[in-house]
């Protein structure tokens, strides 16, 4: 089975859940740093519609300017304008598998994927 992981390696969440993935041996893993190479702006709301969220639950609010900057009340494409402008705005980590995409948080998550 094929996983894409946006993937940042700074958070515990998001290492963890590589973890998870590295650990299967049947799992063909693509790791993207998302901070380096951040997804479009296309793909990115593609996984968020695979995923069954809108912008606004794709949003990270911990450690950034996103409240006071008015995100989490804004529409889904100021959101994604925002993320594609300050990719740290993007919750994290994200799984897309053949099963479905999920942003893993708590990390168990990743396997509803599996």
């Amino acid at each position: 089975m094929k996983a894409t992981i946006w993937h940042n390696p700074k958070c515990g969440t998001s290492r963890k859940t590589l973890a998870i993935l590295e650990n299967l041996s049947k799992v063909e893993l693509t790791v993207i740093e998302y901070l380096k190479d951040p997804p479009t702006r296309e793909k990115l709301a593609q996984l968020y519609t695979s995923a069954g969220i809108t912008p606004a639950e794709g949003l990270r609010l911990r450690g950034t300017d996103a409240e006071e900057r008015g995100l989490p009340d804004a529409d889904g494409d100021s959101i994604l304008d925002a993320m594609m402008a300050d990719p740290i705005l993007i919750n994290r980590p994200l799984v897309e598998t053949e099963k479905g995409v999920a942003l893993c948080r708590p990390q168990d998550e990743v396997v509803k994927l599996l």
